[in-house]
């Protein structure tokens, strides 16, 4: 079943103090993440703790990101971009070969405006990487952008996704994937799943819950809510057909459950929703493994 792991997303700066109060309720994998840049964090260090930590445990890192908009024209960008560059020199020291954030984007520009610069950064960004053995993924997630206008990120429409890797065809650029954010965009995930599934690296364990009462009398454009972020578990994906497509591409990364959005199980209810979807995926994936009969070959 390590072929396919179930972890959660961990903030970086609180990774030393949080994994070892929820390690024991059974997650497979831990995804440590940072806001825009690593900020002051020793990332070498913080990776040889961990992985000196759950190595032992079995439990691996999946990825490390940074979650900043590299292709603004200021400070704020040139810091994200160094912190891409530290986690892909230090990506081996987490155990993993995996660097994920968002793709960024030119503030307020339609999204095919922000390609040659996607292209320009990411450009030397992906040379990096190929040298030391890593790969990056792009996470899905609109940030509240459209195609004409937003802040961070342009890989959240399969379209961008198609400009993105037609300027960079790189083997080692991929993405960061969920079903929330398009169904969040009224795309169904499955036959997008089924189309890029080749292209995803990694998978965040994010659902949403679609009212399509309010859609169908007010709409998406009124003032009433839509649609919600879930936890596994409790979202409208069925996650049995999401794993078994991954399974027949040959997936073999883990699921990061992205907690903190869902609008019940937050709060004191938090790490009581995450432990449910942690093991609801694991039955999704198939429950306990049990090996074959020597006969059965």
């Amino acid at each position: 079943m390590n072929k396919i792991r179930i972890g959660t997303l961990i903030n970086g700066e609180q990774a030393e103090s949080v994994i070892p109060e929820i390690v024991d309720h059974g997650f497979e994998s831990f995804s440590i993440t940072f806001w825009k840049t690593i900020g002051n964090t020793d990332v070498k260090a913080l990776g040889k703790k961990l992985t000196d930590y759950l190595g032992p445990k079995n439990i691996t890192i999946s990825s490390v990101s940074v979650f900043g908009n590299p292709l603004k024209d200021d400070a704020d960008a040139y810091e994200t971009i160094r912190s891409w560059e530290i986690l892909i020199d230090h990506a081996k020291d987490f155990g993993t070969d995996l660097v994920t954030g968002f793709s960024g984007r030119i503030v307020d520009e339609a999204i095919d405006k922000s390609i040659p610069r996607f292209k320009e950064v990411f450009g030397e960004l992906a040379k990096r990487a190929e040298a030391k053995g890593v790969r990056i993924a792009f996470e899905n997630c609109s940030m509240d952008g459209t195609w004409e206008k937003g802040d961070w990120n342009i890989a959240h429409n399969p379209t961008a996704w198609e400009m993105m890797f037609d300027a960079l065809p790189n083997e080692n650029l991929g993405l960061q994937w969920e079903p929330c954010h398009q169904m969040v965009s009224l795309i169904d995930p499955i036959p997008q799943l089924k189309q890029w599934a080749k292209k995803i690296f990694n998978v965040h364990g994010k659902d949403a819950t679609i009212d399509w009462d309010t859609i169908k009398k007010d709409g998406i454009n009124s003032p009433k809510p839509f649609v919600w972020h879930r936890t596994p578990g409790f979202g409208d994906s069925n996650w049995t057909d999401i794993i078994s497509i991954l399974r027949m591409n040959h997936y073999e990364g883990s699921i990061d459950i992205e907690g903190y959005h869902d609008p019940v199980y937050r709060g004191e209810l938090e790490l009581t929703g995450q432990v449910h979807a942690l093991h609801y995926l694991k039955q999704c994936r198939g429950g306990s493994f049990l090996k074959n009969p020597a006969a059965w070959g």
